[in-house]
């Protein structure tokens, strides 16, 4: 038996790093840009009458969205039970809450009882039966914090972090032993998981949530008992099993979060799944263009600006565009370098950012009250980036990176994943 499934991850609809609010709706008009590939992806499952929904996790950018855009995200899987589309959808990182007991961003579905939606919050394997019959069973995956790997390995908490993966993939690996085993050989097996696979292509988001991942071994999800294996939580998009069964598919986010994600095309999945022979459409998703150039001055350059507004796109390609300049010039001229008339040529932007980065002619001194020796990695760190004329968002994330290496500790970067 066939069936028709769309698979999307990473929605993350909350986002408004860039641009302004709109004054009728009240939403930033970057959480509209998030909203409108939301509805292109509901759309697509309505009118390609799929089968089934499977969204691999986070919703928002955080475990505490604010009300309006839980509302917003509620009207469009209320679509989906409306339709009378099964939707299965995954609680993720930026979705659960580490503290125990605390209630995920997607539980009030599972609470109210809502029609043809299923949340999954702990492994579990879903039979034909659970699913309502239509001929698939599904093992779901979501995601585990660093205390609950390490609960699950063998129930201790005494284990190195290396020998904590190790026995926490050896009781994942046996847990969906169990599941494939009690599977129906005859219906099409269907794996979701919202975590980092070994050998994945990480994107951007690394960033966001460093020391807490844990690392699902390639053979689990290559199988070839299983038909297609649904994954979220890598913003790049990509496919890990090419040419061979099942296919294992990262659909990456629904739109570009930032300029880190500058040359990615956003998707989502059509599969027409069958035991032991899958086929796979990537549909790609409407979305922003961002551009992002850098433009080098010297000192022989007789008219900077002319020059820096030369190397611009075209007026139609700027038009409704999150745009980066950045400019790299000696340190002299910074004063023939007019802004308000670089800003009147790019006024057609959705949003601009001018980045200026002039060359320094000497090296940073340390002031006398700043003695090297009495100063942290991460003081040093700093006006090292300073001096490189590093962009402040940029600088924020290494440093940040930094201070959870050195504290060998998982911190979170509001970088806006």
């Amino acid at each position: 038996m066939t069936i028709k499934l769309l698979h999307f991850a990473d929605a993350h609809i909350d986002m408004s790093n860039y641009g302004r609010r709109n004054p009728q709706s009240g939403l930033p008009y970057r959480v509209e840009d998030y909203l409108a590939a939301l509805d292109f992806i509901i759309d697509t499952a309505i009118e390609r009458k799929v089968d089934l929904v499977i969204f691999a996790g986070d919703a928002y950018k955080d475990r505490t969205p604010a009300p309006t855009f839980q509302r917003e995200w509620g009207k469009r899987i209320m679509r989906l039970s409306a339709a009378h589309i099964p939707a299965l959808l995954l609680v993720g990182n930026h979705d659960n809450s580490p503290a125990l007991g605390r209630a995920s961003t997607l539980q009030e579905f599972d609470t109210l009882g809502i029609s043809n939606i299923r949340v999954i919050d702990e492994p579990c394997f879903l039979s034909n039966e659970d699913l309502g019959g239509f001929g698939a069973q599904v093992i779901g995956l979501p995601w585990i914090a660093r205390s609950q790997m390490l609960t699950a390995a063998l129930n201790r908490v005494d284990l190195q972090q290396e020998e904590a993966q190790v026995n926490f993939e050896k009781a994942l690996s046996d847990l969906i032993e169990v599941y494939m085993k009690n599977a129906d050989p005859d219906l099409p097996l269907i794996l979701t998981a919202h975590g980092s696979v070994m050998g994945a292509k990480y994107g951007r988001e690394r960033s966001v949530m460093l020391g807490g991942d844990f690392v699902i071994a390639r053979s689990l999800v290559c199988d070839p008992r299983l038909d297609y294996v649904a994954l979220g939580h890598i913003h790049k998009p990509q496919s890990l099993n090419d040419g061979a069964h099942p296919p294992v598919i990262y659909p990456g986010s629904i739109e570009k979060i930032d300029f880190g994600e500058i040359e990615d095309v956003k998707y989502c999945i059509i599969a027409e799944v069958d035991r032991g022979n899958t086929s796979v459409e990537w549909v790609q998703l409407p979305g922003r263009r961002f551009i992002d150039r850098t433009v080098s001055i010297d000192e022989s350059t007789l008219n900077p600006t002319q020059v820096i507004i030369s190397h611009l796109p075209s007026e139609d390609e700027m038009r409704e565009a999150v745009m980066r300049l950045i400019i790299e010039y000696p340190e002299g001229c910074e004063t023939q370098i007019d802004q308000s008339a670089i800003d009147l040529a790019t006024q057609d932007c959705f949003d601009f950012r001018l980045v200026k980065r002039p060359r320094l002619e000497a090296r940073v001194r340390l002031s006398p009250d700043n003695q090297m020796a009495s100063m942290s990695p991460i003081e040093l760190l700093e006006i090292y980036l300073k001096s490189k004329q590093m962009d402040p968002e940029e600088t924020q994330i290494l440093l940040a990176m930094a201070q959870s290496i050195v504290a060998n500790e998982p911190t979170e970067v509001n970088d806006g994943t």
